[in-house]
């Protein structure tokens, strides 16, 4: 693994902060020994792209709201983010805003009384687009990691969607599961 590469693992951002405070990824970056921070590039709403629309359950160009977010380990950019929320959960929230949120995004749906039970993730490697190779300063030809997260609830609702992109040469993914060996 190269040097400079950065392994990501799933969960510090799928569980609400006990304290509501605190930024998870600037937490685990310092843990490193580097500095980790976040730019949000947009707050709003939108309407649905084909894919977001399908896996949260909802037509096509319905509105959502939308987190665009430009993520940096030590001023590089490491990953750009865009989280989608159906507008029943997020309309009139600080999701919707460019603000910090407090504990992050997860700690403010579950206040709000949305807690995620389940997370489907799928990756698939690409060549990025030229905004994407631009903003994530990747050279010609430098592919990149596709993360598609969705988020559902105890009753299998999605609470959200993130589209993820980050240099394939930079990132390497970790998956740690817990496997119940109950039998019943």
């Amino acid at each position: 693994m190269r040097a400079n590469s950065w392994v990501s693992t799933s969960m510090p951002y799928l569980t609400p902060r006990e304290n509501g405070r605190g930024d998870a990824w600037a937490e685990e970056a310092a843990a490193r020994g580097r500095r980790g921070t976040q730019r949000i590039l947009h707050a709003g709403e939108v309407a649905a792209p084909t894919e977001v629309a399908r896996l949260l359950g909802l037509a096509e160009g319905e509105p959502v709201v939308v987190r665009r977010r430009l993520i940096l380990l030590d001023d590089l950019p490491t990953e750009l983010t865009d989280t989608y929320y159906p507008l029943a959960i997020a309309h009139g929230t600080g999701l919707a805003g460019t603000a910090k949120i407090p504990g992050g995004a997860v700690t403010l749906l579950a206040r709000l009384g949305h807690v995620g039970a389940r997370v489907r993730e799928d990756v698939t490697a690409d060549n990025p687009d030229d905004e994407e190779r631009e903003t994530l300063r990747t050279a010609p030809g430098e592919p990149v990691l596709r993360l598609t997260r969705v988020t559902l609830d105890h009753d299998d609702r999605p609470l959200q969607v993130d589209r993820m992109v980050m240099p394939a040469l930079r990132q390497r993914l970790r998956y740690e599961i817990a496997i119940d060996h109950r039998t019943g």
